[in-house]
């Protein structure tokens, strides 16, 4: 998943992971190099000009940014993967049904509202086991961004493996 030469780069003290699940209400998490979960949110931005803006100064305000990873396609997807380039970012995509076959039980698979609810769940123990803080509002968005960092520090090799205390 990661080239031979580009090895020395990930996962270096510093460096980090912005997640997004695209779309103009989109999830967002940030993982340090450790593969842990720093911050995570979810935004709304009414269309594709304040997204552009806003993901530009997103991306910007992120000391150590190397790499984005993005779930979703189409023309709101371009303008995060256009941003995180400008800022010197590599751009990783990934399908749900990529992430969830990874992450996610087959049971907790079959349905969307099932593995939107398995999401939430399982971002919960992500975010315990991070040690970030715990949501007062929680919605699927920011669950989903959460499931594709730790896809995402998974593909990069940041973790090994997904925690034995996260695999319930």
């Amino acid at each position: 998943m990661v080239s031979e030469g580009e090895s020395a780069t990930i996962g270096e003290p510093g460096a980090c992971l912005l997640a997004v699940d695209v779309g103009l209400r989109c999830g967002l998490a940030l993982f340090g190099s450790d593969g842990r979960l720093r911050r995570y949110c979810s935004r709304h931005m009414p269309n594709r000009g304040v997204l552009r803006r806003a993901s530009r100064s997103i991306l910007a305000d992120i000391p150590g940014l190397t790499h984005v990873v993005l779930e979703g396609g189409g023309p709101v997807a371009a303008i995060w993967e256009h941003q995180a380039e400008r800022v010197g970012a590599r751009v990783l995509r990934v399908s749900a049904d990529d992430w969830r076959r990874v992450l996610l039980h087959p049971r907790d698979r079959r349905r969307g509202r099932e593995a939107k609810s398995a999401a939430c769940r399982f971002a919960r123990d992500v975010i315990e086991w991070s040690g970030a803080s715990r949501p007062t509002s929680f919605g699927h968005d920011a669950a989903e961004a959460i499931l594709v960092g730790l896809w995402g520090v998974l593909s990069l090799g940041w973790l090994e493996a997904v925690p034995p205390v996260l695999n319930s």
